[in-house]
Order: C-alpha cells, then sequence, then structure tokens
C-alpha cells in the first residue's frame, strides 16, 4: 500500500511516543486529583473545587478516550478504527478543549467575583447555581459542534494525508475558524480581562490595609481575613498559571492550523510538536497544583497516605491470619513445616517411652 502521509516516520513515531506517555501520566495523574480534592473537606467545600473537578475531569477523558486512538494512528500511520469513531473522534477532542477552557473561564469568574464583588459571591455559588454553571459550560462546549455533526456546516471525517479524524470542509465551507474564534479566542479574551481586573483590584485592597495598619492596631478578624486574602491570591495565582500554561501548549497548534494548511505544509514537524504541546496541557495541571499550593499538596498527601494505611492493613491482616493459621496447626500436632522423618522419629520415642 502507498504511503501517502505527509508525515516523515520519525516524526510520526514520536508523537506516537509522546502520546504514549501522556495517557500514562495524564490518567493517572488526573484520577489522582479528583480523588484528593473530593476526599478534602477543607477543598471540596470551595466553589473553585467545582470546576477544578470539572477540568479534570475532562483531562482525564482526554487522556483516556482521545490520546490512546491518537498514540495508535501515529504508530501505525493510519486510521484503522472505521467511520463511526472517526466521526466521533473530533467531537471528543474539540469538546474537551472547548470545556477545559469554558472551566477556567468559570474559575476566573468565581476568582473575580470573590475578590471584586465578595458582597454578590454567597448568592450566585449557591450549589444549584454552581451545577447549572456547569452544565451549562459541558453542554455549550459540545453544541457547538452540531453545525459539523450534523453535516451542515463543514463535516466530520478522514484527512488520508494526515490520517487524522476531524472537522473536513464540505461545499467549500468549514466551521474551523468561527470555532476558533467562539471557541478559543473569545473565553481566552474573557480570562485576560478578568484576572487584568483582579490584579487592580488586589493592588487595591494592598494599599488600603497598608494604610490602615499605620494607624490601627489589627484585631484578630483584621488577621484572619488578612490570612483568608493572602490565601485566595495564593489560589488565584496557581490558576492564572494554568491559564497560561494551556495558552502556551494550545496556542501553537491553533494558529497551525488556521494559518499552515496542515495537507500542503512544508513544516510537519512544525504541526507534530504543535500536537504534542496541546496534548501536554492535559498532563501539567496536576504538576501545577502540586507544585503552586499548599491546601492542593496537602490533599494529595492526604491521599497517598490513606493508600499507603489501606495497603498496610491488608498486609498486617493478611499476616495476623498466617500466624493464627500457624499457631493452630502446631496447637494440634506435627505442623506442616517439621519434616516427615522428624514427625516419626517423635512418635517413635513417644512408645519407646510408654513402653
Amino acid at each position: 500500500m502507498e504511503r501517502i502521509s505527509i508525515y516523515p516516520h520519525s516524526a510520526s513515531l514520536f508523537a506516537a511516543i509522546s502520546a504514549s506517555v501522556f495517557v500514562v501520566i495524564g490518567v493517572l495523574g488526573n484520577l489522582i486529583t479528583i480523588l484528593a480534592l473530593i476526599m478534602c473537606p477543607k477543598i471540596r467545600g470551595h466553589a473553585t473545587t467545582a470546576f477544578v473537578l470539572s477540568l479534570c475531569i475532562s483531562d482525564l477523558l482526554f487522556c483516556s478516550l482521545s490520546l490512546p486512538l491518537t498514540a495508535v494512528r501515529f504508530f501505525q500511520e493510519r486510521w484503522t478504527f472505521g467511520d463511526t469513531l472517526c466521526k466521533i473522534f473530533p467531537v471528543i477532542f474539540y469538546g474537551n478543549v472547548a470545556v477545559s477552557l469554558l472551566s477556567m473561564v468559570g474559575i476566573t469568574l468565581n476568582r473575580y467575583i470573590l475578590i471584586g464583588c465578595h458582597s454578590l459571591y454567597v448568592r450566585i455559588y449557591k450549589t444549584k447555581y454552581i451545577i447549572a454553571q456547569l452544565i451549562f459550560v459541558w453542554s455549550i462546549s459540545f453544541m457547538l459542534l452540531l453545525p459539523a455533526i450534523l453535516g451542515i456546516w463543514g463535516e466530520m471525517g478522514l484527512e488520508e494525508a494526515t490520517f487524522s479524524c476531524t472537522i473536513l470542509k464540505k461545499d467549500g465551507k468549514s466551521i474551523k475558524k468561527t470555532l476558533f474564534i467562539i471557541g478559543f479566542v473569545l473565553p481566552c479574551l474573557v480570562i485576560i480581562v478578568s484576572y487584568s481586573c483582579i490584579y487592580i483590584t488586589v493592588l487595591r485592597q494592598k494599599k488600603t490595609m497598608r494604610n490602615h495598619r499605620q494607624f490601627d492596631v489589627l484585631t484578630k478578624e483584621q488577621i484572619f481575613y488578612d490570612r483568608k486574602c493572602r490565601e485566595d491570591n495564593r489560589l488565584t495565582l496557581m490558576m492564572v498559571t494554568i491559564f497560561v500554561c494551556f495558552l502556551v501548549c494550545f496556542l501553537p497548534l491553533m494558529l497551525a492550523n488556521v494559518v499552515d494548511d496542515e495537507r500542503n505544509t512544508s513544516y510537519p514537524w512544525l504541526h507534530i510538536i504543535a500536537s504534542v504541546m496541546a496534548w501536554a496541557s492535559s498532563v501539567i495541571n496536576p504538576i501545577i497544583y502540586a507544585a503552586s499550593n499548599r491546601n492542593y499538596r496537602s490533599a494529595y498527601r492526604k491521599l497517598l497516605a490513606n493508600l499507603r494505611f489501606w495497603t498496610d492493613t491488608r498486609s498486617s491482616v493478611r499476616s495476623k491470619t498466617f500466624h493464627h493459621s500457624k499457631n493452630s496447626k502446631d496447637i494440634s500436632g506435627t505442623s506442616k513445616n517439621t519434616p516427615i522423618i522428624q514427625g516419626v522419629k517423635m512418635n517413635n520415642i513417644k512408645q519407646d517411652y510408654q513402653n
């Protein structure tokens, strides 16, 4: 069969190995993060955590569904999973990207309202409203793909040259550039503007607190509020780091797909590296959580300690069962560990003694 791929074999192999590594790291990292956040009451109670969990679940789905298929198609340098899965694959890929970005928008708006409009925070972030926001994030992310799914504006299919299942042109039209603007550019602008407003608000708050400290003795309430503000600012800084890393990882791929036609490209390695960087965005978030926030580090430590305790408990139970079984055998007579000859000699000695 004639090879029509635009990628050099070395580039395809590099992509396949990278995807395989990311599957292992991404599934473990995101799964551990989800369990750690759910099992930590201190973090679980924050409204921000709901959106962080949404982001983690999106990354977990990407690492467990999209990346394994991607690794296989780059190893084989062709799509071998049939037409039906080929139409589903881009829905999962683009839908997960949209969920990740809109979850970050949710996190950003949560941070801004907490810091800039604190009086509204309790009213907006009740449980039912948080659930409604998450439903909106997930539903709108996949609804944006409906025109391509239904074949109204582009269509889902296989691009032979790149053995990639993606959004293809239909009647000379494709929704890709519109999705890039609505699903990528606009959320990024909202996040950038929101974090800029947060930064300005934090500077004003710091200035006000410095002025109060010059004239007033700090009360316990003020010290507690100051500590809480520092904790909120650290969490906000962590979320900014996540967004910046997401932007750095995904922007090259988005620009490459929009500006340079991958089918006729003269720089295939550029597209491969851009794709690998985009995949990495689903892997790095747990590392950022652990590196930049002590509450999240504490949650990880508690989860791992519980897992270790559970493992040690099972080992202890097995060990006690073994020793109990061994002791009961010793009481009843000659044990299995006693050699047969030694057992026979003991019986002979007893008989001689009786005689």
